[in-house]
């Protein structure tokens, strides 16, 4: 951590775009080299109290990376050697996507954030499903799939059908349909959009299947997307994706950007809406939003998340962030008495 964050600064002259593709240059290098041997031992943490079973997958740790850094399942293995017990990657769209004009990724890094609006920027359901069949990465992968930009609302449905069938050499499927930066996809949170979705992927075989949501909605809106995913039979909810809103304590000059604003300040709001979605169902919950710590995740936890995913938190604390979280829940059930993370789900519903 403490090399990292003699390095950050020189890092964050670059574009973030820019230090983005060097990461992922670093860990494509990486993949398949003796070098992975020497990243495993370094960055991973191996104690059966921090193993968690969900819808038949296996997870070693309960930390993974969310859905946005990985966009086209090039680098799952090299994250995983990073200590990461998962790894989600997309969003993936039935057709390949240039994404939304450049500049389209800003940091704040007086409130440890990010805003984007990079819009589903991916190379397609064909080709990221012949790597996710190629790919021995050794810990779960998701798969998170988005609307293509062009097709219409109303054939939706198809669309992700499209993505899930390219993509079913993954472990799990995530509807994302809470992105602020594909125009109309918030729209597919509404019960009618979303049953067809969901139905045409079952229909299709997609299994185990996750819906993501956005902390956006209100109370009543996410009651009645947990109570379509009950119905539908889910395999669990993903809360939560990015949020459009703007807090007044926000001091970055790039805070009035249009996009998605993750990291800290979505910390607290979005482990509320963990806590509201995991008292209304007893479906799995994934927390993302602002996780950097072990605390952070460990109040994800004990609000009823089962797993938990960062993005922003790997830009701002570096490539030991899954070790030090996952050294820190050690500490932190051992304080508190618990034999394991898993027994600390839902602590304080």
């Amino acid at each position: 951590m403490r090399a990292y964050d003699a390095l950050k600064p020189l890092l964050f002259r670059l574009p973030p775009e820019t230090t983005h593709r060097a990461a992922h240059a670093l860990l494509d290098g990486v993949q398949h080299t003796p070098l992975e041997r020497a990243l495993d031992a370094r960055y991973t943490v191996d104690d059966p109290r921090l193993r968690t079973e969900m819808f038949g997958c296996e997870f070693p740790n309960p930390i993974g990376v969310a859905a946005g850094f990985d966009k086209n399942a090039e680098v799952p293995r090299g994250l995983s050697k990073l200590g990461f017990g998962h790894v989600e990657v997309g969003g993936v769209t039935a057709e390949p996507q240039a994404g939304n004009p450049q500049p389209r990724l800003f940091r704040l890094p007086g409130d440890e954030a990010l805003v984007n609006r990079m819009g589903f920027n991916n190379h397609g359901a064909d080709r990221i499903g012949d790597r996710l069949t190629r790919a021995r990465v050794g810990v779960p992968v998701g798969v998170n799939i988005g609307k293509s930009k062009a097709t219409p609302l109303d054939e939706a449905a198809a669309d992700y059908r499209y993505s899930y069938e390219r993509c079913a050499a993954g472990d799990y499927f995530v509807v994302n349909v809470s992105s602020p930066n594909t125009p109309g996809l918030r729209d597919l949170q509404n019960r009618e959009h979303l049953e067809r979705i969901l139905g045409t992927l079952q229909d299709a075989g997609a299994n185990p299947l996750l819906v993501k949501l956005s902390p956006d909605l209100t109370d009543d809106a996410t009651a009645e997307a947990i109570a379509v995913a009950e119905e539908r039979s889910l395999d669990g909810i993903i809360a939560t994706n990015t949020t459009t809103e703007r807090t007044s304590s926000l001091r970055g000059e790039h805070r009035t950007e249009e996009g998605g604003l993750s990291g800290a300040p979505l910390e607290s709001r979005a482990t509320r809406t963990v806590r509201f979605v995991a008292e209304r169902t007893d479906m799995p919950v994934i927390g993302v939003g602002g996780v950097s710590s072990a605390m952070d995740a460990y109040r994800k936890i004990r609000a009823g998340a089962s797993l938990v995913q960062l993005y922003t938190g790997l830009i701002y604390r570096g490539p030991a962030i899954a070790r030090e979280i996952n050294r820190g829940l050690l500490a932190l059930i051992e304080r508190d008495g618990f034999e394991s993370v898993a027994d600390a789900v839902g602590a304080d519903r």
